[in-house]
């Protein structure tokens, strides 16, 4: 299964607390910060709730 790369881009200050705790979810913490997850459902719907404040790439 392909994965992707994701990267937070912008602060979650002033966010819902459920973007943050989203954000805290896929393993992100600080702006520049990527992670690496598994092309799924679960993470994709993740990456939507918080796709103001993220960037995602595929990577190999």
């Amino acid at each position: 299964m392909a994965n992707i790369k994701i990267t937070q881009t912008k602060s979650s200050i002033g966010a819902k607390q459920n973007m943050k705790d989203t954000l805290r979810t896929l393993g992100l913490r600080k702006i520049g910060q990527s992670v690496v997850r598994e092309n799924t459902e679960t993470v994709l719907g993740a990456v939507h709730t918080v796709r103001h404040l993220v960037t995602v790439e595929e990577v190999d």
